[in-house]
This record gives structure tokens, sequence and C-alpha cells, in this order.
């Protein structure tokens, strides 16, 4: 998340806070609504930041109190928090449906 933002590679049109949740000593779970009437989603952040500012462009999939924490736009998903740390796939295969759907348009 932090790297792709305005600041840093620019690939993304937000910017993020980086430690926003506080240093690792305050690393926390967290269940998210991820949306599409789905279980919430146990995330995992440690040294989180949030999203502090989003383009137009991007959709906010999750957020914890009122703070942007998982986003896409266009062709990029970020994520404040690891994901690989539970045994939940969801957010793996949001990913992976936007490789599919990127593949798809390059054939056409």
């Amino acid at each position: 998340m932090i790297v792709l933002d305005r600041d840093h590679l620019g690939l993304g049109d937000y910017v993020t806070r980086r430690n926003a949740f506080g240093r690792q000593v305050r690393s926390f779970e967290a269940d998210l609504d991820i949306g599409h009437g789905r279980e919430p989603v146990r995330a995992v952040f440690i040294r989180a930041p949030w999203i502090e500012e989003a383009g137009d462009d991007v959709e906010v999939l999750a957020e914890v109190d009122g703070h942007p924490v998982l986003a896409r736009e266009g062709r990029l998903l970020v994520a404040a928090f690891h994901p690989e740390l539970t045994d939940d796939t969801r957010i793996h295969e949001i990913f992976l449906n936007m490789v599919r759907e990127g593949a798809q348009s390059v054939r056409a």
C-alpha cells in the first residue's frame, strides 16, 4: 500500500499514513466487512497504515474506524493488513479475479 501511493511510486491515486494505528506493540486483529453479504474477513494489522486521502477512482473495499484499509483502483489492490496470516483466502481470490479480468481484456 505504502510503496504504490502518490508519494512513492505514484501508481495509486491515494496517500497513506504510515504506522497509522500505532507501532508494532499496537498490532491487532479485526473483522472487516468486505461487502456482498459475506462473512467478515479476519484481518491482522501489524504496524499498519491507512489511506489518508483517496482519488475519485479509488474504490474503498473495507475500513476500520472510518479509515480505508482495503482498496482497489483499476488493476491495483492494496491492503493495510496481512491476508496471508489467516486461513481465509477471499482477499487472495479478489486479487486472482483481478488478474483473470486483466488477462481476458488483453486477449480481447
